[in-house]
């Protein structure tokens, strides 16, 4: 648990790296399933109450609505490939406190605000995800599989002697976050090779000198169809208009509202329940970034750190949990679209620190 997490605030918003054991599980196995993930406002709950029990209804859901090949479309749902072992990391590296911790730590309280030195800090691991997001997109190619693009972010972050901050929070296996296509986020990196007019988002966060870079970004695979390209633009710019709004005493609504807003004009679905989070020394911290409207309260103040994460569907915006407890995917197999920055709140506005 990080430092000053308390009990109820392990049970806050689901950020876009915590589980559902860490999340309420009190559901009847005869709830519709999208029904599972509740957000309750007024306690700043999300409820995704699914557990390991349940995996037999995540299951057999899948089994019977997800095998399918998708109605008026020659794109096949997503199926799950074989997961290799897990990439070692060399000694001498540090590695954030979480590591070999099966449950997650949740979300911190507490802002994260820096000095001088933090600031720098906060540049340079920023700078360093970037970088390795742009190299992962450029191996981004019809043949290519996941896994193959985990292996080569694996290597760049610890030949730049940072660690990779997904790997091992919680029981997450791998190096980078992979979602394909229906993915919304947290795809586990496996044997499938990517296909002719695929869309990836990858999600690379490292953590350099005690201090965490979080980015992804969403890639053109071959020759995309035009929905897709589009879906893909209108999220990038939510995340580029939500941004433009920061700065000091900005309510943190308003980065809902903007991108709610935005993805209307073109009748774009807002995932609800994976949001954004202060970032910092902590992985994941006050405050909670919602990116739809909301009446949340909260302000931003100079020197804080954090992400704006949109994640936008072409169709349903209920989210369906593989049985590994970590791939999340629309309901009806629609195409999802994600990116992200991790900003810093300046005089002037904000500064995107995760840029090459």
């Amino acid at each position: 648990m990080a430092s000053g997490a308390s009990p109820q605030l392990q049970m806050r918003l689901k950020s876009s790296f915590i589980r559902d054991r860490l999340l309420r599980c009190s559901t009847s196995r005869h709830q519709p399933l999208p029904q599972l993930f509740r957000y309750n406002p007024g306690t700043k709950h999300v409820s995704m109450q699914l557990s390991r029990t349940l995996s037999g209804l995540t299951n057999l859901f899948f089994n019977r609505r997800n095998l399918d090949e998708l109605p008026n479309s020659k794109r096949k749902r997503l199926r799950p490939g074989k997961v290799s072992p897990r990439r070692q990391v060399p000694k001498n590296i540090p590695r954030p406190p979480y590591v070999n911790s099966m449950i997650p730590p949740g979300i911190a309280s507490g802002a994260e605000v820096h000095d001088k030195k933090g600031i720098e800090c906060m540049r340079a691991s920023g700078r360093l995800a970037a970088q390795v997001l742009q190299y992962a997109g450029t191996l981004v190619k019809p043949g290519i599989t996941t896994d193959e693009i985990d292996q080569a972010v694996h290597q760049m972050i610890i030949d730049n002697g940072a660690y990779p901050s997904p790997l091992g929070y919680g029981s997450f296996p791998k190096s980078v976050c992979t979602s394909v296509n229906e993915c919304i986020c947290h795809g586990i990196p496996d044997s499938r090779a990517l296909e002719d007019g695929d869309i990836i988002n990858i999600d690379v966060t490292v953590y350099l000198n005690g201090y965490h870079g979080d980015t992804s970004a969403t890639f053109y695979c071959g020759d995309v169809d035009d929905e897709a390209k589009k879906l893909v633009q209108v999220t990038k710019e939510c995340l580029d208009k939500a941004i433009s709004i920061c700065a000091p005493g900005v309510e943190f609504k308003k980065i809902g509202k903007t991108i709610h807003d935005h993805a209307d004009k073109y009748r774009y679905g807002v995932v609800r329940q994976f949001v954004g989070h202060g970032v910092g020394s902590v992985f994941h911290a006050d405050p909670v970034i919602l990116h739809y409207r909301n009446n949340e309260s909260g302000r931003m103040v100079l020197n804080q750190t954090f992400t704006i994460e949109p994640m936008l569907t072409i169709g349903s915006i209920n989210p369906v949990m593989w049985n590994d407890d970590w791939t999340v995917v629309t309901e009806d197999g629609s195409l999802s679209a994600q990116f992200e920055h991790t900003i810093l709140i300046t005089p002037d506005g904000a500064e995107i620190m995760t840029q090459c």
